[in-house]
């Protein structure tokens, strides 16, 4: 694993839980491996084998017959597929007062693409011309609101490029928009960014600062940029509009943490999307930043070790 360094000991040790259905993936190795390294204790807790006792008197959390306490912070590194349980689980750690690294209010909130970028919108942050939809039955009239083909439409529960089609003329606007009105689903339809040229930025913010930033170009003949789908990345350097425009976005969503893609526009950048669990892998690797251990300092900065709590799980 790279950015191995001699163990950091700069604040009082913390016992950190680690929310993931997968502790191998890279992302989570490596906040595993940054925690070590500072000295913390960080245990990987299975989000779905995770079972709650909520009664008013004695609230508590047991994971594999133990009873889960004496936490100081919880990275909630939660699946878009679990998100309604996963947020029930790390709201039960904030009920305890273990500090979350982002809170489920903001989890759900970044996860709800529409009410995402309604909230976004009213903040002011720059966004594609989007319109939403229900099974309509007037697709010419949505497209004409987003100033014509080509189209993007997007499933709203779509993720990593999937669920994401770009119409170029009208008719296939209208029969993809006709298509997904059959299947009675929430679509978004937003303007082409042409100019984009198929790249995108993915900039990392921890707390209100940009760490890292990368650009990423679809494959050959893919206006998708997505890594998953053979995308590329390389580093670059933002403006200072791009960079405020992610911390915005960031915080519009109530995120400490967060990946937030854009696209450079004719008329500035225009937010895709923000992600409350962005790996880590395509980042770090583009850049040679440690965002790991960027993520527990700050952490370390916010949480507040109790020395008087319950070490161990039961």
């Amino acid at each position: 694993m790279p950015f191995r360094g001699e163990p950091k000991r700069t604040v009082e040790d913390m016992r950190i839980a680690l929310l993931t259905r997968n502790a191998n993936l890279y992302s989570h190795k490596r906040l595993i491996e940054a925690a070590e390294e500072r000295g913390h204790e960080i245990d990987p807790i299975d989000t779905l084998k995770v079972y709650i006792n909520i009664a008013a008197h004695r609230p508590e959390m047991r994971y594999k017959g133990e009873v889960l306490k004496g936490y100081d912070a919880v990275i909630p590194r939660i699946g878009a597929s679990i998100t309604h349980f996963g947020a029930a689980v790390l709201r039960q750690f904030e009920m305890a007062g273990v500090y979350p690294l982002n809170e489920s209010v903001a989890l759900t909130r970044s996860r709800d693409k529409l009410r995402s970028f309604q909230l976004l919108s009213r903040k002011g942050v720059g966004l594609p011309v989007t319109a939403f939809a229900h099974g309509t039955s007037e697709a010419d009239d949505l497209i004409d609101m987003v100033g014509g083909t080509p189209v993007v439409i997007k499933l709203l529960e779509g993720t990593q490029g999937v669920g994401v089609v770009l119409a170029d003329t009208k008719d296939a606007a209208r029969s993809m928009i006709q298509a997904f009105g059959k299947l009675k689903a929430d679509i978004l339809v937003q303007e082409f960014i042409k100019e984009a040229g198929g790249e995108d930025l993915r900039c990392l913010v921890i707390g209100d600062k940009v760490v890292a930033a990368m650009k990423r170009k679809g494959a050959e003949g893919e206006f998708r940029s997505n890594l998953h789908r053979g995308g590329s990345s390389q580093t670059v350097r933002i403006t200072p509009e791009e960079r405020s425009t992610a911390v915005r976005a960031a915080k519009a969503m109530g995120l400490n943490v967060a990946g937030v893609d854009m696209l450079r526009s004719n008329h500035g950048p225009v937010i895709m999307e923000v992600n409350s669990s962005p790996g880590l892998e395509g980042i770090e690797t583009a850049t040679g930043i440690d965002v790991a251990g960027k993520v527990i300092e700050f952490i370390e900065k916010h949480a507040k070790p109790n020395k008087t709590k319950t070490r161990g799980r039961g």
